[in-house]
């Protein structure tokens, strides 16, 4: 396997991980953004309003998007899986 096969190998690695988390991360974004908006206009400053929202969003949005993320990891290793196979 030569230099440029490995860093195509780690920048399609790194680009999976970023689509994998991208979708649990923005709604993350979204759901705090939406709480912290609402307790600076309410003047509610309760630090746990924000967990209980944010980790039901989560939990949805991993529900929702596991069959994306499991396509997503399964055609990765397939590549890699190949690549093996071929080197050896």
């Amino acid at each position: 396997m030569t230099g440029g096969e490995v860093m195509d190998l780690a920048r399609e690695g790194v680009w999976t991980m970023i689509l994998i988390s991208a979708p649990v991360m923005i709604i993350g974004l979204l759901v705090g953004v939406v709480i912290a908006l609402f307790q600076a206009l309410t003047q509610i400053q309760e630090m746990t309003l924000v967990f209980v929202p944010k980790i039901l969003a989560i939990f949805v949005t991993l529900l929702l998007s596991l069959p994306f993320m499991g396509q997503l990891l399964s055609s990765f290793t397939a590549r890699i899986a190949e690549m093996i196979l071929k080197t050896s």
